[in-house]
């Protein structure tokens, strides 16, 4: 079980084996959230994040986006609820309506913005298609599927270049340079 926080929690775990993801890794993606939070002003939550490997990302991708191929990023995000999904049990009982009128124990329960799941493979790939190190493409690669998270997405132009912007300097800051 999770106890809430005051900030961004990184839940992470790796099922894949083309490379190491190693603790200064993630203390850099930890890094990465919280400056994305504060640009965007999300102060709280859990963000789940699964590396996987070509297969597995394939699969889901077939299954939730009907796309028989891989791809280097997915999210999954939990606001997204509609009429008829299930909601959430808190420990207490509460439902999320209880919850939001404070009635829920929120020490019990960090809010979760959703799953980020990246092909480590394809991102290895990418890194050198685009010249610059793996590091910096699987944070660019979280930092991207953060702003899906929270809403953004690139379907037009003009969302395309405020979200890549957004993901640049969100990079810069943490010294993940090109």
């Amino acid at each position: 079980m999770n106890v809430a926080s005051e900030d961004l929690t990184l839940v992470w775990s790796s099922e894949q084996d083309a490379q190491d993801i190693s603790p200064a890794f993630i203390a850099k993606l930890e890094e990465l959230l919280e400056l994305a939070g504060e640009l965007e002003g999300v102060a709280v939550g859990e963000v789940a994040l699964t590396f996987v490997d070509d297969e597995t990302i394939q699969e889901l991708n077939k299954q939730y986006r009907g796309l028989d191929k891989p791809t280097d990023v997915l999210s999954f995000a939990m606001s997204e609820f509609g009429e008829d999904e299930l909601q959430i049990q808190y420990e207490d009982g509460a439902d999320d309506e209880a919850a939001e009128d404070g009635k829920a124990d929120s020490e019990a329960f960090i809010e979760p913005l959703g799953d980020i799941i990246i092909s480590v493979p394809r991102a290895i790939a990418q890194a050198e298609e685009y010249g610059h190190s793996v590091d910096r493409e699987l944070g660019f690669l979280f930092v991207h599927g953060f702003l899906h998270l929270i809403g953004y997405d690139h379907q037009t132009e003009d969302e395309e270049k405020a979200m890549f912007e957004k993901q640049e300097a969100i990079l810069q800051k943490a010294g993940l340079t090109r």
